[in-house]
């Protein structure tokens, strides 16, 4: 008896891989389909879809201090939290005497000591949180960064480029919380 079985579902096997090849007595599974007559079929355009909201980016000013690094540290935990990604900014001051007031115009050699200085605190970080892959570093000049500093403090800060122009718009600020004395 269970050699019938199992011949039995080795023929069902067989049949399911090649339709053609059907046990007597039955149809291939390709003559019950119904064929759709492909002109009948309209071709639809999909938009493609975007994620509702974007990853976050959490911008963290690396200046060297203690509480610079105390902040790496929590965005770094805080981007694994919420799939975001740190971006670990060195602020560039020009140097004093600038004729071009407003340019930072450093040295090379300044430049690449302040990206190896931004590079070893983020791995110093990363090598505390064990969280990796969710970082970058750039540098901003001051006002750039004075800029982003204003609009999330308030400020509006309107981004023009040729696609137009976005108003990038501060979170409502929060009410304080009050407490209540119990039995109030």
């Amino acid at each position: 008896m269970s050699q019938y079985r199992s011949a039995g579902v080795a023929d069902q096997r067989s049949a399911d891989q090649d339709p053609d090849s059907a046990p007597a007595g039955t149809t291939p599974r390709s003559s019950t389909r119904t064929d759709i007559d492909q002109s009948a079929v309209e071709h639809l355009q999909l938009i493609p879809l975007r994620p509702r909201r974007q990853n976050p980016w959490l911008l963290v000013e690396v200046d060297g201090t203690a509480a610079g690094h105390r902040a790496l540290l929590w965005a770094l935990r805080e981007a694994a939290r919420r799939e975001a990604t740190v971006v670990a900014v060195s602020v560039l001051d020009g140097p004093d005497g600038d004729p071009l007031e407003g340019t930072a115009r450093l040295t090379k050699r300044t430049q690449d000591a302040a990206r190896d200085h931004l590079e070893a605190q983020v791995l110093r970080a990363v090598a505390e949180t064990g969280i990796s892959g969710r970082t970058r570093t750039a540098f901003l000049e001051r006002a750039v960064f004075e800029a982003l500093d204003a609009a999330m403090h308030g400020a509006d800060l309107v981004m023009v480029g040729a696609d137009g122009k976005r108003l990038l718009r501060p979170a409502v600020p929060r009410q304080p919380l009050r407490r209540l004395a119990r039995g109030a």
